[in-house]
C-alpha cells in the first residue's frame, strides 16, 4: 500500500502547482475537470443494468501535462432463485482510477516522458483487482485544429489478485494510443487503446479499448455514447476473457 501511495503522489505532484497559477481570461485555464453520469448495459461474465459515474481532472502547465480519471459503477445484477425466478439485486463493487503525468522534452515539444499508475477493483472481471505502473517515452505524432494522435510505450509492473486471493506480480510492456477528431464544433470522436503485455508466457496480459462519440448539448453539457472492451488472456475457470460495456452518459465540464 505504501508504494502505491508514493507512486500516486508522483503522478499527482504537478497538479498541485495549479494553485499558484493566475487565471487569464484570454487563455485556457491550467486545470479543467469534467464529471459524467449515465446508464450502462454490460455483457460478458455478468448481465446488469448499471449507473455509471466518473470524474476526470486535466492539468497542463509549461512542460507538464497530467490526467487523473476516476470511475465507479453502481450495479444491478440479474440473479435467479431455486424456482427459476429472475430478479435484479443492487451492488456497488466496481471502480477504477488512473493517473498519468507527461513531461515534454525536445525543442519541438512533440516527445515526452511519462509515468502511469492504474488500479481497478472488479471481481466480475475474473480478478478481484488489477494494478499496474509503467514509465517510458511517448510522442505527439500529429496535432491539428481538428485531430490529434498520441502514443507512448514503456516497461512496467502489473499485480493481479485472483478471486481466490492468489496474487501474481509480473513485468509488462505497456503501450497506449489515443486518437481524437472533431467533426465540427458540436460532435467529436475519440478512440483509446491500452495494452499491458506480460513478458512471461502464461502470465495475464490485459487489453482495453474505448470508442466514444460526444455531442454538445449546451456550452458545458455533452452527451456521450461509448463502447468499452476489456480482454484478459488468462482468467479463472467460468470467467470470460472478453467483457463489453455500452453506455450513454451526460458530461458536465467545468
Amino acid at each position: 500500500m505504501t508504494h502505491k501511495l508514493a507512486l500516486s503522489a508522483l503522478c499527482l505532484l504537478p497538479l498541485a502547482s495549479f494553485a499558484s497559477a493566475a487565471a487569464d481570461a484570454d487563455q485556457k485555464p491550467a486545470l479543467t475537470a469534467s464529471a459524467e453520469l449515465g446508464f450502462l448495459y454490460q455483457t460478458g461474465d455478468t448481465k446488469s443494468a448499471d449507473i455509471k459515474a466518473g470524474l476526470t481532472l486535466n492539468h497542463e502547465k509549461d512542460k507538464w501535462r497530467s490526467v487523473v480519471a476516476f470511475n465507479i459503477l453502481a450495479k444491478k445484477l440479474e440473479t435467479q432463485d431455486d424456482s427459476g425466478n429472475k430478479t435484479f439485486e443492487s451492488t456497488a463493487n466496481k471502480w477504477d482510477i488512473s493517473a498519468q503525468t507527461n513531461y515534454t522534452i525536445g525543442e519541438e515539444g512533440k516527445n515526452y516522458l511519462y509515468g502511469n499508475l492504474a488500479h481497478e477493483q472488479d471481481k466480475f472481471s475474473g480478478y478481484e483487482s488489477q494494478s499496474s505502473f509503467s514509465a517510458g517515452w511517448g510522442r505527439h505524432w500529429f496535432e491539428s485544429k481538428t485531430s490529434s494522435f498520441f502514443a507512448d510505450i514503456g516497461p512496467g509492473v502489473k499485480r493481479d489478485v485472483a478471486l481466490d486471493g492468489e496474487t501474481n506480480t509480473n513485468l509488462i510492456i505497456q503501450a497506449q494510443a489515443l486518437y481524437k477528431h472533431k467533426f465540427n464544433d458540436n460532435v467529436a470522436f475519440k478512440q483509446s487503446f491500452i495494452a499491458r503485455q506480460a513478458t512471461e508466457s502464461g502470465d495475464n496480459s490485459a487489453y482495453k479499448s474505448e470508442t466514444s462519440v460526444t455531442a454538445k448539448l449546451i456550452d458545458s453539457l455533452q452527451l456521450k455514447f461509448a463502447l468499452r472492451i476489456d480482454y484478459d488472456t488468462e482468467v479463472a475457470p467460468g470467467s470470460e476473457n472478453t467483457n463489453t460495456e455500452t453506455s450513454m452518459t451526460l458530461i458536465y465540464s467545468f
